[in-house]
Formats: structure tokens, sequence, C-alpha cells
């Protein structure tokens, strides 16, 4: 935090640094124990009478007192990643739509709205990509009425916790009391350790996701609309680990779809009789070999924050946490699936 001359801390920042990235230090609560101050790093989303908003990396709003206020500064933009590959939200957000595309869409000025017969909520909400072309309560009107007509639920897809990401858009929707119903993270690194962590031998690589893929895929009885978004994408593989008994469910699957410079893993999944023997490595190293050959050189994937096990695994393959995103549904409406 910044010192004055006189050796008291400062409050360097005003209503003007809404929509920057801040750090603020305040008077803990009364009756806290522990320290006497607290510190928020995040975007301030708001100031008004007297309470900042602050929302942090995670997509968590805090609320601050102004009167407890005792330090404060704009946090500058943060350097060029020096491990894993480089990238800006937009663009993460363009491949990692393409990697799991709706069957049906439509532009409201910069904002995507997507549909597929409700198979996920990534391929049945919004994704805004900048400016819907209508203040925000018509253009939140106007999502309705299009998912309305569909019989679905209208989801927004907003990021925080990057550069370029959403994070006054989620107060806005917070404000007209959309709920947060889910939040994930995508994380990105290097392709090639992850193809030098195994040799892939037993995994047999396909164009389609055929009937043994489909019976070791978590999501039971998919529909034609998810056979079709899990089947589109720019170049999509799938791998399979066959099983024991050769006419039953595989050990593992996993499927990858390779767009330009990225590779994107997902549906890894592994036989819960068979999880901590390196199956899921085998599978992705072999995917990952695949997305080489064809000239990826980064790679992605998207973890749920509760999935302790997933993450681990991950990080020591050298994935690292690029943004988090969250999925807020419409006031007063059931929600669908993930």
């Amino acid at each position: 935090m910044e010192i004055s001359a006189a050796g008291r801390l400062d409050v360097r920042i005003t209503t003007a640094d809404v929509g920057k990235r801040v750090s603020v230090r305040r008077l803990s609560e009364a009756g806290v124990a522990g320290e006497k101050f607290t510190d928020t790093v995040g975007v301030l989303t708001s100031w008004t009478d007297g309470v900042l908003l602050i929302t942090r990396k995670s997509g968590e709003s805090v609320r601050v007192a102004e009167s407890a206020l005792v330090a404060g500064k704009v946090v500058p933009a943060a350097p060029a990643r020096r491990r894993g590959p480089a990238a800006s939200y937009e663009e993460l957000a363009r491949v990692t739509a393409r990697a799991w595309p709706p069957v049906e869409g439509e532009w409201l000025g910069a904002w995507r709205l997507r549909a597929a017969g409700g198979f996920t909520r990534r391929a049945n909400s919004v994704l805004p990509l900048g400016d819907p072309g209508l203040p925000l309560d018509e253009a939140l009107t106007a999502v309705r009425r299009w998912y309305g007509e569909r019989g679905l639920p209208a989801y927004v897809q907003t990021a925080t916790g990057a550069e370029g990401t959403q994070e006054l858009l989620c107060a806005e929707l917070e404000r007209r009391g959309w709920i947060r119903e889910v939040t994930a993270e995508v994380w990105t690194g290097p392709l090639a350790p992850v193809a030098d962590l195994a040799e892939g031998t037993g995994v047999v690589l396909s164009r389609e996701a055929d009937e043994a893929w489909l019976a070791r895929y978590q999501r039971k009885g998919v529909s034609d609309v998810a056979l079709r978004v899990l089947g589109a994408g720019p170049s999509v593989w799938f791998a399979t680990v066959p099983g024991a008994d050769p006419t039953g469910a595989p050990a593992a699957i996993g499927r990858c779809v390779v767009d330009g410079r990225w590779a994107s893993f997902a549906a890894v999944e592994v036989d819960p009789a068979r999880r901590r023997r390196g199956l899921a490595t085998a599978v992705m190293a072999a995917l990952a070999r695949r997305a080489l050959d064809e000239g990826a050189s980064a790679a992605w994937l998207q973890v749920e924050t509760d999935n302790t096990g997933a993450r681990a695994l991950y990080a020591g393959m050298g994935f690292a946490l690029h943004h988090a995103y969250h999925h807020y549904r419409e006031p007063g409406d059931a929600g669908t699936d993930r």
C-alpha cells in the first residue's frame, strides 16, 4: 500500500476509478479476531452511497464501507504471463465457444445467443463479447424473449479475473436479481509437455463418439442434439481406452478440439475402479500428440472449483488458472444442465 510522507496510509482511488482493478485496505469489522486490517484486491464495480463494491478474481463480491477505508490504489495491468501461453480473455472466449458450439445461434450486437435444447449451460447461454447494441435492460429483455421462445431459461455467461473480463456486467446482473448458479475456471498450459507425460499406448483415437465412448460418458441418455454439440468444432478427436471386457464401457475416455494454436481437453473420464493408474494422463497425452501434429502449441481446459482431484492433476501437467467464468440465470426460472 502507498504510504504518505507523514507515514499515514493513503486512499488514492475515487469514484472515477470504477471499472479498474484496485487494491484496498480497510479496518476489520468490530469483534473479528485476528488482524486489524483486511485487504481486498479486485475490480471496483461500483461506489455509491458510501459503499464500494469490489469483485474478486473468483467472482465473489465484497462490500467495503468508505468510512472503513485506510488505503487504496489502482493496480496496474498484469504483465504478460511468463508461464504457459499468453492469451487475452477475448481470444480464449472465442476459442472455448468454438470447441463447444450450440446447434443454434444469433447475434445481439456483440452478444452471442446460443441454444442447444438445454444440453449444458455453455451451449445454452449468452456469451457477451462486447456491446449488445442496446441499453442493458433492453438487451436482457431481448435475451429472455429469445430463450423463452425456445422453452429455455435465460443464462448469461460472464468471466472474471483477467484483463478484459466482465466484473462490471456481473455486478449489474446481480443488482437486477440474476442468480449465479455455477462458477468454473479456464486453465491454460503449454501443449508439448502434456504429450511427453505418457506414451499413450492402448489409446484409440476416432473422429466420432461411438457407442462405447458414450457408455463411459457421464451424461446418460445423450440426445441427438448433444451428439451434434459433442461432434462439432474445428477438428474434433475422441479418445478411448478399452476396458477389460471389450463389450462393456471403456476404462477411460477423452475429447479434444484442435483450433489453430489451441487444443482443448474435455470429457476426460475414467472408470472409478481404475482411477489413479495413469489412464487420464495417457488419454490426454495421446490427444496432445495428435493436436501437435495438427500444429497446436497451447492447451486449455475447464475445471470446476470444487474438483480437487482434477485440479491437482492438471496443475501437475503444467496448467494454471487464466480466468473464472460464471453462469447467471434470469430471476424466477428453473435451471438447466451445466
